[in-house]
Protein backbone atom coordinates (compact mmCIF):
# COMPACT_ATOMS: atom_id res chain seq x y z
CA UNK A 1 0.00 0.00 0.00
CA UNK A 2 1.43 3.65 -0.56
CA UNK A 3 0.83 6.64 2.00
CA UNK A 4 -3.06 7.40 1.50
CA UNK A 5 -1.63 11.24 2.51
CA UNK A 6 -3.25 13.84 -0.70
CA UNK A 7 -1.94 17.41 -1.73
CA UNK A 8 -3.49 19.61 0.98
CA UNK A 9 -4.09 22.40 -1.55
CA UNK A 10 -8.15 22.61 -2.34
CA UNK A 11 -9.20 20.35 -4.95
CA UNK A 12 -5.97 18.54 -5.84
CA UNK A 13 -6.51 14.83 -5.77
CA UNK A 14 -3.03 14.11 -6.36
CA UNK A 15 -0.95 12.03 -4.11
CA UNK A 16 1.50 13.97 -1.90
CA UNK A 17 5.37 13.90 -2.47
CA UNK A 18 6.67 17.18 -0.95
CA UNK A 19 6.33 18.65 2.32
CA UNK A 20 6.11 22.38 2.87
CA UNK A 21 6.83 24.41 6.06
CA UNK A 22 7.43 27.61 6.95
CA UNK A 23 10.65 29.35 9.20
CA UNK A 24 8.60 32.65 9.66
CA UNK A 25 11.00 34.31 11.59
CA UNK A 26 13.64 34.10 8.42
CA UNK A 27 10.78 34.69 6.45
CA UNK A 28 11.13 31.08 4.45
CA UNK A 29 9.38 28.54 3.05
CA UNK A 30 10.92 25.10 2.93
CA UNK A 31 9.81 22.35 0.21
CA UNK A 32 11.09 18.88 0.86
CA UNK A 33 10.80 15.18 0.46
CA UNK A 34 7.52 14.42 2.30
CA UNK A 35 8.12 13.95 6.33
CA UNK A 36 7.13 10.35 7.88
CA UNK A 37 4.67 12.07 9.57
CA UNK A 38 1.80 14.25 9.10
CA UNK A 39 2.63 17.26 11.28
CA UNK A 40 0.53 20.58 12.63
CA UNK A 41 1.89 23.46 10.88
CA UNK A 42 3.18 21.26 7.98
CA UNK A 43 1.59 20.89 4.27
CA UNK A 44 1.67 17.60 1.88
CA UNK A 45 2.09 18.81 -1.48
CA UNK A 46 2.09 16.68 -5.08
CA UNK A 47 4.70 17.47 -7.28
CA UNK A 48 3.00 19.88 -9.29
CA UNK A 49 2.01 22.01 -6.14
CA UNK A 50 5.69 21.60 -4.85
CA UNK A 51 7.51 22.71 -8.07
CA UNK A 52 5.48 25.58 -8.72
CA UNK A 53 5.18 26.98 -5.07
CA UNK A 54 5.64 30.96 -4.92
CA UNK A 55 5.91 32.25 -1.80
CA UNK A 56 4.80 36.49 -0.61
CA UNK A 57 6.92 38.64 -1.61
CA UNK A 58 10.04 39.52 0.23
CA UNK A 59 9.61 35.61 1.93
CA UNK A 60 12.65 33.16 -0.02
CA UNK A 61 11.54 29.59 -1.17
CA UNK A 62 14.53 26.78 -0.34
CA UNK A 63 13.11 24.09 -2.52
CA UNK A 64 14.54 20.32 -2.37
CA UNK A 65 16.92 19.87 -5.15
CA UNK A 66 16.29 16.00 -6.03
CA UNK A 67 13.61 14.13 -7.26
CA UNK A 68 10.06 14.12 -5.48
CA UNK A 69 9.57 10.13 -5.41
CA UNK A 70 6.30 8.75 -3.57
CA UNK A 71 7.32 7.02 0.23
CA UNK A 72 8.04 3.25 -0.44
CA UNK A 73 4.89 0.98 1.91
CA UNK A 74 5.70 0.74 5.18
CA UNK A 75 5.92 -2.44 7.00
CA UNK A 76 2.96 -1.06 9.11
CA UNK A 77 1.07 -1.03 5.74
CA UNK A 78 1.79 -4.28 4.69
CA UNK A 79 1.54 -6.24 8.03
CA UNK A 80 -2.34 -4.74 8.44
CA UNK A 81 -3.00 -5.54 4.68
CA UNK A 82 -1.91 -8.86 5.77
CA UNK A 83 -3.81 -8.97 8.95
CA UNK A 84 -7.02 -8.14 7.24
CA UNK A 85 -6.90 -10.96 4.51
CA UNK A 86 -6.41 -13.42 7.03
CA UNK A 87 -9.27 -12.35 8.95
CA UNK A 88 -11.76 -12.42 5.94
CA UNK A 89 -10.45 -15.68 5.47
CA UNK A 90 -10.90 -17.21 8.72
CA UNK A 91 -13.87 -19.81 8.77
CA UNK A 92 -16.33 -18.15 11.00
CA UNK A 93 -16.75 -20.35 14.39
CA UNK A 94 -19.72 -23.37 14.06
CA UNK A 95 -22.03 -22.79 17.71
CA UNK A 96 -21.64 -25.96 20.01
CA UNK A 97 -24.19 -28.77 18.63
CA UNK A 98 -26.45 -29.80 21.88
CA UNK A 99 -28.30 -33.18 21.93
CA UNK A 100 -31.77 -31.78 22.15
CA UNK A 101 -31.48 -30.69 18.79
CA UNK A 102 -30.80 -33.87 17.62
CA UNK A 103 -34.38 -35.67 17.26
CA UNK A 104 -35.56 -32.54 14.98
CA UNK A 105 -34.88 -31.76 11.50
CA UNK A 106 -31.95 -29.47 10.84
CA UNK A 107 -33.70 -26.02 10.04
CA UNK A 108 -31.30 -24.10 7.03
CA UNK A 109 -29.19 -21.56 8.90
CA UNK A 110 -27.22 -18.51 6.56
CA UNK A 111 -23.49 -19.38 6.64
CA UNK A 112 -20.33 -17.19 6.21
CA UNK A 113 -17.27 -17.82 4.31
CA UNK A 114 -14.48 -15.41 3.94
CA UNK A 115 -16.61 -12.25 2.24
CA UNK A 116 -19.33 -14.59 0.60
CA UNK A 117 -22.80 -15.63 2.33
CA UNK A 118 -24.69 -19.08 1.67
CA UNK A 119 -28.36 -18.83 1.73
CA UNK A 120 -30.24 -21.67 1.65
CA UNK A 121 -33.00 -22.38 -0.52
CA UNK A 122 -36.54 -21.43 0.15
CA UNK A 123 -38.65 -24.61 -0.08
Amino acid sequence: MRSSRRCSRNGCPRQAVATLTYVYNESTAVVGPLAAFAEPHTYDLCEPHARNLTAPRGWDVVRHEGEFEPPPPTTDDLVALAEAVREAARPAPRPPQDSSRQDHPQTPQTGRRGHLRVIPPTH
